[in-house]
């Protein structure tokens, strides 16, 4: 474990080794944007389906799918999502999730673990360099996570992750460029591991930061969560997050027919592949009785 010599708000000590790692790569990812124009076009696309893909592991993934259970998946298309979670190195799916139902069972708390409350630094990076709050672990504890470890593929990753996240974030995203169009390992290095990982990882954050502080709340204007565009460019579908908060169990995390969604495209399109079943959806007459009685009249 890390050194703690130092303790932040509400007396959690500091995680030194996180704060020191992530402050290196988000200067390796400051260096990276050095290296584009010098990059093959090719790799700068490929930088970018990686993105894509490490954020279906996060949002179709972890999310939608293992965290809330809004669908269900077959096996092909759980191990695909299981080692696009792992390109994106958030945590396994076990803890991801894990963590995800305590936020939301106990939002905008010290029990959440990135209580947006606290602000806007600690709610998009700054929980991760503190310890835990003791609320977030003991209550934790009285949620069920069963059904997470009765998948397979959930325990597959989980038991195997530092060797799928060595693969999948970084040898593979590496690799794919220098092999086949003979880019440089060093710029496929920094554009599709380093800077592709560490945009994700922002977007992802900007998830609990600004879409818990900026925006609309035209479903319930009693919860932080709001409606966010430009987290939902970013999130690929992520950023309707009032909604998502008031109907959690919904598998579009967004009103059905709601402009831009591509992870629902996805898991669409997955249905219609026959590898999807059960998307679960709040009904048309739920959404505008939900919204009447407390939304903000913005929606």
């Amino acid at each position: 474990t890390a050194g703690t010599a130092g303790t932040a708000g509400g007396g959690q000590a500091i995680v030194w080794r996180n704060v020191v790692l992530m402050g290196l790569l988000h200067l390796g990812a400051v260096y990276a944007l050095s290296l584009v124009p010098r990059a093959h076009i090719l790799t700068l696309l490929w930088a970018y389906f990686c993105f894509l893909m490490t954020a279906l592991g996060v949002t179709a993934g972890a999310h939608r799918l293992w965290s809330h259970r809004s669908y269900k998946a077959k096996l092909p298309l759980r191990i695909f999502l299981a080692a696009a979670n792992s390109m994106a190195f958030q945590n396994d799916i076990y803890e991801w999730s894990r963590d995800h139902r305590v936020h939301h069972k106990y939002s905008e708390t010290d029990a959440d673990p990135h209580n947006a409350r606290r602000g806007f630094f600690f709610s998009h990076i700054g929980w991760l360099f503190v310890r835990k709050h003791r609320d977030v672990i003991e209550k934790g504890r009285k949620l069920d996570f069963t059904d997470l470890l009765d998948d397979p593929v959930v325990r597959f990753q989980r038991k195997y992750y530092k060797s799928s996240v060595v693969l999948m974030c970084f040898v593979i995203p590496t690799f794919v460029p220098w092999y086949l169009w003979g880019e440089s390992l060093w710029n496929a290095y920094f554009l599709a591991s380093i800077l592709r990982y560490t945009i994700s990882l922002n977007v992802t954050w900007l998830v609990n930061s600004a879409a818990h502080m900026y925006g609309n709340r035209p479903y319930d204007k009693n919860i932080n969560p709001r409606q966010n565009t430009l987290v939902t460019l970013g999130a690929i579908g992520e950023g309707f997050h009032n909604y998502h908060h008031t109907f959690p169990f919904d598998y579009s995390a967004s009103e059905l027919g709601l402009k831009f969604n591509p992870t629902t495209w996805f898991i669409d399109f997955m249905f219609w592949l026959g590898l999807v079943t059960d998307r679960k959806q709040a009904p048309k007459e739920m959404i505008q009785a939900r919204k009447e009685r407390t939304g903000d009249g913005s929606g």
